[in-house]
């Protein structure tokens, strides 16, 4: 399978909200889109990627950018991780196999400690206002990588 790559639609598949709704990257035509997909809530690593990008959501907003952070985790654990972090950037969980992660390629064969288990690939996309992929951040190193979208959303 061949992983959607700049010039791409992205994929429009539901995830399901914290307050019991559901969005989906379609939902954000006519504006551009940020959607950051990151391992697991309240782990240091995507704490902070989340605190980065949520301290730069009115520079998203004025740069015509809506944000959207992405885990596998239920909604419910997102609520509790938003709450304790005190986040911004809105929060989807994309639990359901062959979901939106499945579609993109990023919830891949993972391997630590010699252990083989499916995990999420950290990768961040920057959709245009057509719905199309403009940027892909793959296996993403947290230090300056908000800064660094914004940067690139400011520019698109």
């Amino acid at each position: 399978m061949t992983r959607p790559d700049v010039g791409d639609a992205m994929p429009d598949m539901a995830l399901e909200t914290p307050d019991g709704g559901s969005v989906k990257p379609s939902d954000f035509r006519g504006r551009k889109l940020v959607v950051f997909f990151y391992p697991k809530d309240d782990t240091p690593g995507c704490t902070i990627e989340n605190k980065d990008f949520s301290a730069l959501a009115e520079e998203f907003d004025k740069a015509g950018a809506a944000l959207l952070g992405v885990s596998k985790d239920p909604p419910g654990k997102h609520l509790k991780f938003a709450g304790k972090h005190g986040l911004v950037a809105p929060l989807a969980s994309d639990e359901l196999e062959n979901g939106l992660a499945d579609a993109l390629g990023i919830w891949t064969m993972k391997s630590l400690y010699g252990r083989k288990f499916l995990g999420m690939e950290r990768t961040t996309y920057l959709v245009d206002a057509e719905g199309r992929i403009a940027r892909v951040w793959r296996k993403v190193k947290v230090k300056g990588h908000a800064e660094e979208v914004l940067a690139a959303a400011q520019a698109l």
